[in-house]
Order: structure tokens, then C-alpha cells, then sequence
């Protein structure tokens, strides 16, 4: 009875895995040019389905972070925000814990538009992770949040023509003429 369980489950999630495979390598392909809705969508069902079924299996790690980029890419922020708290609460010590913490900040910022969300967000990605190669990004978006395009070219602006008045200033200071 035993093994005739296992080797019930085995060609199911071989299956799956074949299935996943087969429409990622479709869906992914560099000759696709839009992301073919209808295929996505199946693919999200094929890794929630397995998620769900297989949830010690090795690929399942791999298919919830790939369902939450996947969700995140389509603006589907909620359910790609429920797939990264996911990834972090099944595998915290995992490096792609601290993406799914941006992602998040991202999603919150540019998909839900929920600026105290995406603050919140970023904030503790900068606490957990400082080292991070994404903490000056998160940083920088914590500095623009909620800021148009305009208003940020204005800034710039400002920050560039403050930076050339010090230059300035310290090199009559010094004597020295600007090259």
C-alpha cells in the first residue's frame, strides 16, 4: 500500500514538473516578444497547484519566488505580494528572502500605489539587509516616494547647479580657476 502511494504521487509531480517546464521554456522564450496572458495564467495554476501539493518538494521554493515575479510583471501586486511573504516565511535565511522584501516595497510603491506600505517596506529592507546590493536602491526610493518625474528632474537640477556653486565657491577660496 505503501509504495503504491508513492509511485502514485511520483508520476503526478513528474508530470507537473514536466508541465511547468514545457510552458516556462514557451512563455520565457527569447523569440517571445508580450507576455502571452493565457500561458501565464496556466502557469500560475500549474505552481499553485504544485505549491500546494508538494509543499516539501525542492522546486517548490523555486516556483513560489517565480509565481511572485510572475504576479508582480502582470501588476497583479496583491497575489504577488502573497507569494513573497510566502518565500520569506518558508525560507527566511535565503538569499532571495531580502528580493521578495524589495519586491514588496516595489509593489506597494508602483503597482498598489500604497505609499505608507511601500515606506514601511523599504525601511525595514534597509534595516535587515544594509549590505544588500538593492539598499542604495531602496534608499533612493525612499528619498523619491510619492514625488512625480518633474519634481525629481527639478531637484536634480537644483542638487547639480548647488554642486557647481560649492565647486565654485571653493576654488575662489583656494585661488584656483575652474578647468
Amino acid at each position: 500500500m505503501v509504495l503504491l502511494g508513492l509511485f502514485s504521487c511520483g508520476p503526478s509531480r513528474n508530470k507537473d514538473v514536466a508541465r511547468i517546464h514545457s510552458i516556462e521554456t514557451r512563455l520565457f522564450s527569447p523569440k517571445s516578444t508580450s507576455l502571452d496572458k493565457e500561458a501565464a495564467d496556466s502557469l500560475l495554476t500549474l505552481y499553485s497547484a504544485f505549491i500546494k501539493n508538494f509543499p516539501a518538494d525542492s522546486n517548490t521554493q523555486r516556483y513560489i519566488f517565480k509565481a511572485g515575479n510572475l504576479y508582480m510583471n502582470m501588476g497583479k501586486g496583491k497575489q504577488a505580494i502573497e507569494m513573497f511573504d510566502q518565500y520569506r516565511a518558508s525560507y527566511p535565511n535565503n538569499p532571495r528572502s531580502a528580493l521578495c522584501l524589495f519586491f514588496t516595497a516595489y509593489i506597494y510603491e508602483n503597482i498598489l500605489k500604497n505609499l505608507d506600505k511601500a515606506q514601511e517596506s523599504y525601511i525595514l529592507f534597509i534595516e535587515k539587509y544594509p549590505r544588500h546590493d538593492f539598499a542604495d536602491d531602496a534608499q533612493m526610493a525612499l528619498n523619491n516616494l510619492g514625488k512625480t518625474p518633474d519634481q525629481m528632474v527639478k531637484e536634480f537640477e537644483m542638487k547639480k547647479k548647488a554642486d557647481s556653486a560649492r565647486v565654485a565657491d571653493s576654488l575662489k577660496k583656494t585661488g584656483r580657476k575652474k578647468k
